[in-house]
């Protein structure tokens, strides 16, 4: 097995992860509420990737890296799970991951705007197409109007495509290991304390932590540990291998992949306008991922 095919294997192992995120979230949010569960989540995963970085001694990331650390550890730590925690209390997980459907056409955005390539007309086509797709969606599930909540996968789309891209391209130095063990690390700096706080002030969330059903906790140990560390682990590792064109392009099966532990997790029932919508997100996604970007030069 080639080093390109690893990163594939990799990534898919990724993908799978991530597409458990917003059943569990969903599952998770009744008990912690959303703010609380996302820092809860962030001081979990920082903890855990502690543990790691200590335990392999891993170095130190540069000076010159920390303000791209920082910015991912912004919108993949925070922003990205505030964001599907907040519209999970609402929506259906199964319309959630149709809607973060568009991440990867969004990261190969992302990807060419901010490191040097220059996309060709039938890129920003197949993009805006895209977009109008998970719009026209979210506007038909929502009756004729878009929802909070729907903005809100919207921004979590946006955050961690962007994340994606600084993390996939910052993989091909650092390691993908490194990259969001540090990302980790970083968060746990503002979101252990707020956790704490959340955690001794039963007021400010759904019920008392201790007071959570097994259900919600197992979901909780979820989304910190595999979907925020251990899944971007495989992710960013993948990436790093394999190249960000191709690993990104397995993607293109988590939004399938949420539908279906969605039916399974928290029983929600597959529907002809899901299956429809995800089938053509997929399409437009994967003609975008085959559109000529040509790199500038520099």
């Amino acid at each position: 097995m080639n080093k390109e095919t690893k990163g594939i294997w990799l990534g898919l192992v990724g993908v799978v992860i991530f597409s458990m995120t917003l059943p569990a979230t969903k599952i998770a949010v009744p008990d912690f509420s959303a703010i609380p569960l996302s820092f809860y989540r962030a001081a979990i995963a920082g903890v855990a990737a502690l543990i790691y970085i200590a335990a392999k001694k891993i170095a130190l990331p540069q000076k010159s890296d920390l303000p791209t650390l920082g910015i991912i550890s912004i919108l993949i730590s925070f922003v990205f799970p505030i964001s599907i925690a907040i519209a999970m209390q609402d929506l259906p997980s199964s319309h959630g991951g149709i809607v973060l459907g568009i991440s990867p056409l969004l990261t190969a955005l992302f990807a060419t705007l901010r490191f040097g390539e220059r996309p060709s007309r039938g890129f920003w086509i197949t993009a805006i197409l895209g977009s109008a797709l998970v719009l026209a969606f979210s506007i038909k599930e929502s009756g004729g109007a878009l929802q909070l909540s729907d903005l809100a996968l919207l921004l979590a789309a946006v955050s961690a495509s962007y994340g994606y891209a600084e993390a996939g391209n910052l993989s091909q130095k650092m390691g993908g290991i490194s990259v969001i063990s540090w990302v980790a690390i970083i968060s746990l700096i503002p979101s252990l304390p707020i956790a704490i706080y959340y955690a001794m002030h039963s007021s400010v969330t759904a019920i008392p932590i201790m007071n959570a059903s097994l259900p919600a906790w197992l979901a909780l140990l979820f989304v910190s540990i595999f979907s925020a560390y251990i899944g971007n682990i495989f992710w960013y590792t993948g990436l790093s291998m394999g190249g960000i064109s191709h690993v990104g392009q397995v993607q293109l099966l988590q939004p399938f992949c949420t539908l279906a532990l969605s039916s399974v997790l928290v029983f929600e029932p597959l529907t002809i306008s899901n299956i429809f919508f995800a089938s053509a997100v997929l399409v437009v996604v994967a003609i975008g991922k085959r559109m000529p970007v040509a790199k500038v030069k520099t």
